[in-house]
């Protein structure tokens, strides 16, 4: 019950981060571009009280701890005083409206950089146990979590895929493997089972490839490759979806609740996986956090009224024609877009409690 109560309360922290930095994003950029913001809130009403006033903002505390809002003056109507949202250029507006995925963007490559520099980039050419089965060949060989194969009757090891074409090579024989184990280098004796029980393999053991060193110039290019890369899977989900290319159970859409279940799992696949390499604990967790973070900012530029990308949709007449939408016409259809989000989102929560997300 009590670490349910703390992983609960991790998720509303982390998720709450997220959002928070979302709008502190809108906020830095209006300030920048001379929007004034009436209220900078942490967490959402209702309000407990006014913390301070700084440059014509109100920081305020409130009740609901979820993240945070960015309140511009002139925000949603047709007031167009000095320092209004609307008063502004409309390329002004543009950034602003950047400004908060931008920041969901930035959060999640920079936490892909600290994993890559923690964690390292995973080596293809070698082969290390991640685990052993009880009872198992492995066992028997006292092989442990950390060992790195590197041939097998004197075959090398230098793929997954090399490892597995050997094991099956040598089912049923007495096979020589040849480990790495922190300084030492050791020749273990074994059979390879034929008929392994379910899920153990041949010898019994789990592996990976491992990580080597990366340096802060190579995570920042390779971070900034994964964040791109997911904006396109992004872009091109509904295209693999036609073609069959994925199932829709691997693409469904999920709510909080769901979110908070992946969480659940990915902090249990973090504790298991740090217990076989101490050296990544909190690096499962800390993954799913920046693609969440990344997927925030990418979700928010959907052309979808209510969000981001649907305020921007409604800019592209002004930025190019220099015609502007009527306001009461963009708030018209921004509120039919937020009360079918509402209405999906409530569909959504009622799914993930009657058919929980699995991650496999």
């Amino acid at each position: 019950m009590l670490n349910t109560l703390v992983t609960i309360l991790e998720f509303i922290l982390a998720f709450g981060v997220l959002v928070f930095i979302h709008e502190f994003g809108h906020f830095i950029v209006a300030r920048l571009s001379g929007i004034e913001v009436e209220e900078f809130g942490f967490g959402y009403p209702p309000r407990i009280g006014k913390i301070f006033r700084f440059a014509g903002t109100d920081f305020t505390l409130n009740w609901i701890p979820f993240g945070g809002f960015c309140r511009m003056k002139g925000e949603t109507g047709e007031d167009t005083e000095p320092g209004s949202f609307q008063a502004a250029s409309p390329w002004k507006r543009l950034l602003t409206l950047l400004g908060g995925p931008f920041m969901n963007l930035l959060l999640g490559m920079i936490l892909i950089v600290i994993i890559y520099m923690r964690v390292g980039s995973s080596d293809p050419t070698r082969v290390m146990i991640t685990g052993v089965s009880d009872n198992s060949p492995a066992q028997t060989a006292q092989l442990q979590s950390g060992d790195i194969i590197t041939t097998i009757d004197g075959a090398k090891v230098d793929s997954l895929d090399a490892l597995f074409s050997l094991v099956q090579d040598h089912q049923g024989k007495e096979t020589v493997l040849t480990i790495e184990r922190g300084t030492e280098t050791l020749n273990v004796t074994l059979v390879p089972r034929t008929n392994p029980p379910e899920g153990q393999g041949s010898i019994g053991i789990s592996v990976s490839n491992p990580s080597i060193p990366v340096t802060f110039t190579q995570a920042v290019p390779a971070a900034a490759l994964s964040t791109l890369d997911q904006g396109a899977q992004l872009i091109m989900l509904p295209v693999k979806l036609i073609r069959g290319e994925i199932a829709p159970s691997s693409a469904r859409m999920v709510s909080v609740v769901g979110l908070y279940s992946m969480f659940d799992q990915v902090k249990a696949e973090d504790t298991t996986q740090s217990q076989a390499v101490p050296s990544d604990a909190g690096m499962v967790t800390l993954s799913f956090i920046a693609i969440l973070s990344i997927a925030l900012g990418y979700t928010n530029l959907l052309p979808i009224p209510a969000l981001d990308g649907g305020h921007i949709l409604f800019l592209i007449p002004e930025l190019f024609f220099h015609k502007k939408v009527p306001p009461e016409l963009e708030n018209r259809v921004h509120l039919i877009g937020y009360s079918l989000l509402m209405i999906l989102m409530v569909v959504l929560i009622i799914n993930d409690i009657f058919n929980p997300v699995v991650l496999k």
